[in-house]
């Protein structure tokens, strides 16, 4: 009966962890898993792992079967991996977002153990965009400076050799009607379509140099999968840094 007692209290202290923000606003959680800039797999403290969509930021898509990799997402998926994977960090609801997203992804905020906000660091060093869904929540002052920064300071996708501040429509974008395009955002200028950095997840399937039209595709790839430091693919056969050196553009 003790047994049924303490594992029926742990139960509900799990349900009380995930069930809103007036009950649990933060707890500890561990990162199991990165699979998106924006997006992580963490495990609470009894052991339930949650999947989390950060708030008051979009990265570019790197995992979605029904499209290529977008514009600089492996490097910012590499980015959260680098910030993250592993870590010990805070989760944080935010009473004005709701619980989750219509995927089911629990809606948080994730601090460091220095105490920095991980969305705003990756907006902040241009590897993101700001995003404000349906309602303002608690920290967008700050991420919409962030992002200023790094758009005025042209970092990582503000880039013009990357993908010039390009937006594409967000995950978390309500379905638009068939042939319907979503309006520009206020931040959004009208670029001409940037080229996808690569096709592939750098963490899913075995690549081998085939896989890409060009080196730069290539290096792209095999820096987000790691680089020099494991070449997961074995896409650098010589061990020099350079991936795939007999692709079109290679230096």
């Amino acid at each position: 009966m003790r047994r049924f007692t303490t594992a029926l209290l742990a139960a509900a202290t799990a349900v009380l962890v995930l069930a809103g923000p007036t009950l649990a606003q933060t707890a500890p959680v561990t990162v199991v898993r990165v699979i998106a800039g924006d997006t992580t797999d963490v495990q609470f403290e009894d052991g339930t792992v949650v999947r989390v969509r950060l708030i008051g930021i979009d990265t570019p898509e790197s995992v979605d079967p029904r499209t290529v990799v977008q514009c600089y997402a492996l490097e910012a998926a590499a980015r959260a991996r680098e910030l993250l994977e592993g870590q010990v960090v805070t989760l944080e609801l935010d009473p004005g977002q709701g619980e989750r997203d219509r995927y089911g992804r629990l809606l948080a905020y994730l601090y460091l153990p220095d105490g920095q906000n991980v969305a705003e660091v990756l907006i902040g060093e241009g590897y993101a965009f700001e995003y404000t869904d349906r309602f303002p929540y608690a920290y967008q002052a700050p991420f919409q400076a962030a992002e200023q920064g790094a758009m005025t300071n042209g970092l990582g996708l503000w880039a013009a050799e990357t993908c010039g501040g390009q937006r594409v429509p967000s995950d978390l974008d309500e379905p638009t009607v068939p042939g319907l395009e979503p309006r520009p955002g206020p931040l959004e200028a009208a670029p001409p379509a940037a080229a996808p950095v690569a096709r592939y997840d750098p963490f899913g399937p075995d690549r081998d140099c085939g896989d890409f039209a060009t080196w730069q595709q290539a290096q792209d790839f095999y820096r987000a999968a790691g680089g020099p430091a494991t070449d997961r693919h074995r896409l650098d056969a010589d061990r020099d840094g350079m991936a795939c050196e007999s692709l079109p553009g290679a230096p």
